[in-house]
Parts: C-alpha cells; sequence; structure tokens
C-alpha cells in the first residue's frame, strides 16, 4: 500500500471531503514531492508571508483608492524596503536551498 493509502486508511472516515479531493487532485498535489524536504517546509512554512502580509495590509488600510496601479506597487515597494531593513534571520540552510533551486532550474532549461 502506497502512503496516500495508509493516510486514507487512518484519516478517511474523519475527513472524507479531503480525501476525496487529495485523490482527485493528485497528480497535482503529488509535484510537491519533487522537491527536496528543505524547499518543502518553506513552501508549507506560511509565518512570513502571513506576517508580508500583515504589513501590508497596514500600510494600505488607510488608504481605501490607489490613482493606479503603480501608485500601490509603489507604496509595498517602499513598504517592503523598510521591512526588509528589520528581517535579521536567514532562513535555515539557505545556502542549501539556493544550490537545490539552481539544480533545479538547470536540469529544467
Amino acid at each position: 500500500m502506497n502512503q496516500l493509502g495508509i493516510f486514507k486508511e487512518k484519516w478517511e472516515k474523519q475527513y472524507p471531503t479531503a480525501i476525496r479531493s487529495w485523490e482527485e487532485n493528485w497528480d497535482i498535489l503529488s509535484t510537491y514531492f519533487d522537491y527536496p524536504v528543505e524547499i518543502r517546509k518553506i513552501i508549507y512554512t506560511t509565518n512570513a508571508i502571513e506576517g508580508l502580509n500583515r504589513q501590508f495590509r497596514k500600510v494600505t488600510k488607510t488608504k481605501t483608492v490607489f490613482p493606479n496601479d503603480d501608485s500601490l506597487r509603489k507604496m509595498l515597494y517602499l513598504a517592503i524596503q523598510n521591512l526588509s531593513s528589520k528581517w535579521t534571520q536567514r532562513c535555515r540552510n539557505w545556502d542549501l536551498i539556493q544550490n537545490q533551486l539552481m539544480i533545479m532550474e538547470m536540469a529544467e532549461g
């Protein structure tokens, strides 16, 4: 029995809709496992993304309308510049992850 089958056996009674969705979309979902463990961890770890989105909302909530898309882009760019000065910690194993991504890119191209 494969891992999806073991997972299904354990959780199908409690989460039948989720299991059905996984089975129907397994060809798409399983591409996640093509990535090395370090990259997969970044994919499923969303705290940094949620924090960035929270800061974007904070910056844009007082201004309800932007004259054009460029003005919004500029405001978000400036917010990123301000936030990035506060980021002190690199992603764990970042050098390894960069190398893995470059190898994957070379294999595709």
